[in-house]
């Protein structure tokens, strides 16, 4: 598993312990919200709105807040303000380029948080088209290895459409272009597998490596962005080495 990979499992840890799970139900509500506003309240025909609910989930969201966010998004609950989803270009440090996704009822709280963390480590915001250039859009699957046949699944993930499967000793990777997203995901729900991670999200086309105490530098921006309760993902074009993870471990 690659050291991206060893952060975000390291990250995801960390999140389903954290005791703020107001913030984290906020933000799985917020996405929920503009999926059903979207394409309305059915997961069986719109498959954003399926994608969120099962990460609210694996969150342990509670099923009435999960109902209520769909009331909200289809407009039978007029509680709350209206919520948009944005994306934002800027630089971390060392010019690690960032796309710093949003959901949020407050576009301008948003902006100055972010900008306020990125100023505060030597980095900024980015125009927009800095910085999309830089990324592909695809489908990713992370799934625990343990009790899995790898060769068969990565048949079938290349059956299904994937164009790279990564096997290592605690996650496989699953990754595809976005049009063959619906189709690994029903493979694997039909083969009875449930991924810890199944999102549409921006891959670098290629990575910047950093000395480790560069790397944990940028990485900390990040983990602060990602604290923000309008942010809902941020995605690099760093090249996180396992040095780098236990660098950033051994930072605390």
């Amino acid at each position: 598993m690659s050291g991206h990979s060893k952060w975000a499992t390291i990250k995801r840890k960390k999140g389903a312990a954290d005791t703020k799970r107001g913030q984290v139900f906020t933000r799985l509500a917020r996405e929920i919200v503009l999926a059903a506003r979207e394409s309305g309240s059915d997961p069986e025909s719109n498959f954003k709105l399926r994608l969120a609910i099962d990460k609210a989930r694996s969150q342990n969201m509670p099923k009435e807040n999960i109902e209520r966010a769909i009331k909200r998004g289809t407009g039978e609950d007029k509680e709350g303000g209206t919520i948009e989803q944005i994306t934002y270009e800027g630089f971390a440090s060392h010019g690690i380029a960032l796309m710093i996704e949003v959901v949020t009822d407050n576009r301008n709280r948003a902006v100055s948080g972010i900008r306020q963390i990125l100023t505060r480590a030597g980095g900024n915001m980015g125009e927009s088209g800095s910085v999309a250039w830089q990324f592909t859009r695809k489908a990713y699957f992370a799934i625990p290895a343990e009790g899995q046949n790898a060769d068969a699944l990565f048949e079938m993930a290349v059956e299904a459409g994937a164009d790279d499967v990564q096997i290592g000793p605690e996650t496989i990777e699953i990754y595809a272009p976005v049009e063959a997203f619906k189709t690994v995901s029903d493979r694997l729900r039909k083969a009875g597998i449930t991924p810890d991670e199944s999102i549409l999200r921006m891959e670098p086309n290629q990575q910047t490596e950093l000395r480790p105490d560069e790397a944990v530098s940028v990485m900390k921006v990040i983990e602060s962005l990602e604290e923000l309760d309008d942010v809902s993902t941020v995605y690099s074009n760093l090249l996180v080495t396992d040095e780098a993870v236990a660098a950033m471990e051994a930072a605390g």
